[in-house]
């Protein structure tokens, strides 16, 4: 709806539609000025109470406020508001958004059918500081945020060229929540920002009440059952830079600290910053021990527990692998019994307070491992390896990733329980078929550069290159 010549009936719309009267944060600030009268709209708590108290000091000495025109709101915009950002809008739904976004509305009855916008917001923020999840041992230590201009402007800290291009969008109906999709324009896919573009254009949602997991699961709704992440999401400024320079789509959502980044591969999330801060020989030790782990914890408990039942043929240097004292329960159940306690101990400590969370972690699992053997719950064969499996989660920063593999150690658990031999093969076939026939957006394989197989691609992803372009 467009507005009128008739200030009254733009003032009274206005009202209606922010419900000024029931809502005690948005401010309707009126004034009688140099013949005319002027409201102002905001959002108490979005506005800079200083930089409002200078605009308003300034409009008691502006004598003339239009002459009822169709430009007049442009001339007054260009003459008399000292405001860094400030546009010109006769659009109804328009300024209703811009005050919900936390822009202030000015209204003056010598402005005709427009009203200006000063962009006066500041919005509530904490310091930029490293991810708790996310840290490195060398680098930067700063961190995206819950505001959107603040995480691009930490992209443009790192990128000064004119090709890094910072598009707008929004979705959802009700929350109407701000994107930024930051690409570089002569090295991003064409294809897949479009496809990214056209998604979000089209996306039906209500809001986006849980940032990027609720884009995520609007992006991708479907291979629900495939555990393995199809966005991979990052809180690291200097990695979503990184990524953007290699011709990735960054996607930010406010309200969000985290940024997802447009295509990826399971390799991608077996990389770190730290590879990057340290020279290429220590890079490449580190990255070259992150698989090894990581790959490892995923077949540690299932071989184990596929070599006892295979007890009768291994080599007599191997018989250290039986436990001397099982427990009473079933090794396999014991196993899974661990998975749980790892999980609940992992919940507890997220809902204890800082100064209590060490010491429940640490304490918390002594006690019950130690306990647990006493009691014959456990053997210590099974806190060891399961320790082990703990630790090893840790080597990646993913959780999606690290519960994906979770999930599927324990199927090839139950299956070499149930089948032996040929259970723990056909679990290792599993998790072959699921990461192989995983979509991530923008259709590009996940496996890749492994499949399609590219040499020098898989060379960077295995080894710390010298120079990192």
């Amino acid at each position: 709806m467009k507005m009128t010549a008739n200030f009254t009936e733009n003032v009274e719309y206005m009202d209606e539609s922010l419900r000024v009267k029931e809502s005690f944060d948005i401010i309707k600030r009126t004034m009688s000025l140099g013949g005319a009268s002027q409201v102002f709209y905001y959002i108490d708590g979005f506005v800079k109470a200083e930089m409002m108290q200078k605009l308003m000091m300034h409009m008691t000495s502006v004598k003339d406020f239009g002459d009822g025109g169709d430009d007049a709101a442009e001339k007054f915009s260009e003459m008399s508001v000292p405001s860094v950002e400030v546009d010109v809008e006769s659009d109804f739904e328009k300024l209703i958004f811009a005050v919900l976004s936390g822009c202030t509305v000015m209204m003056c009855s010598g402005f005709g059918p427009s009203a200006i916008v000063i962009d006066s917001r500041t919005y509530p923020a904490r310091e930029t500081s490293e991810p708790e999840n996310d840290r490195v041992m060398r680098g930067s230590r700063d961190g995206f945020v819950e505001t959107m201009i603040f995480n691009t402007a930490m992209l443009r800290r790192r990128i000064r060229n004119p090709t890094l291009t910072v598009e707008y969008a929004k979705a959802g109906k009700s929350s109407q929540t701000d994107l930024a999709i930051c690409y570089m324009s002569d090295r991003v896919d064409k294809k897949l920002l479009e496809r990214l573009r056209d998604k979000l254009a089209n996306l039906s949602t209500d809001s986006l009440s849980l940032g990027h997991e609720s884009m995520a699961e609007c992006l991708i709704r479907k291979r629900w059952y495939n555990p393995f992440p199809k966005i991979r999401i990052t809180e690291r400024p200097d990695v979503a830079s990184a990524s953007v320079l290699e011709g990735s789509v960054v996607l930010i959502c406010d309200n969000s600290p985290e940024v997802m980044l447009f295509p990826t591969s399971i390799f991608d999330f077996l990389q770190e910053a730290d590879d990057y801060y340290f020279p290429p020989l220590t890079g490449t030790y580190l990255r070259i021990i992150r698989h090894v782990v990581f790959w490892l914890s995923v077949l540690m408990t299932p071989l184990w527990y596929l070599a006892l039942l295979k007890s009768d043929v291994l080599p007599d240097f191997l018989n250290f692998l039986i436990p001397s004292e099982p427990g009473e329960i079933p090794i396999i159940i014991q196993l899974f019994l661990t998975e749980f306690a790892l999980d609940g101990l992992k919940l507890a400590s997220l809902n204890t307070p800082d100064a209590l969370s060490s010491s429940l972690s640490v304490v918390g699992g002594l006690l019950l491992g130690d306990f647990a053997v006493k009691v014959g719950w456990l053997c210590p064969d099974v806190i060891l390896y399961m320790s082990f499996v703990a630790i090893a989660n840790f080597t990646q920063s993913s959780y999606e990733l690290g519960y994906a593999f979770k999930y599927l150690r324990m199927i090839t658990l139950l299956l070499t329980a149930l089948f032996g031999t040929w259970g723990f093969v056909a679990g290792i076939l599993l998790i072959f078929v699921l990461v192989a026939s995983n979509k991530s957006f923008g259709g590009k394989s996940y496996l890749y550069p492994l499949i399609p197989f590219n040499a020098k691609a898989m060379c960077r992803l295995l080894f710390r290159p010298k120079k990192h372009d």
